[in-house]
């Protein structure tokens, strides 16, 4: 097994992340309240799932309360 020079692999490392293109605040920003946004509409939307197999597994089970 060849040994690793850990100088050479942090210098390739350093190549490697001049070649990303980082985003800029602004597309961080938007992004992150899209993500934000489809978490809230995620969770009314399983909430709702969630209440309405709710009431349909009470009714067909008769167990109304």
């Amino acid at each position: 097994m060849a040994k690793v020079n850990p100088f050479k692999f942090l210098q390739e490392v350093r190549e490697e992340t001049r070649k990303v293109t980082w985003p800029s605040r602004r597309e961080t920003a938007i992004t992150t309240a899209m993500v934000f946004v489809m978490v809230a509409i995620a969770a009314v939307f399983f909430l709702v799932a969630d209440q309405l197999i709710r009431i349909a597994v009470t009714f067909i089970l008769g167990i109304a309360g």
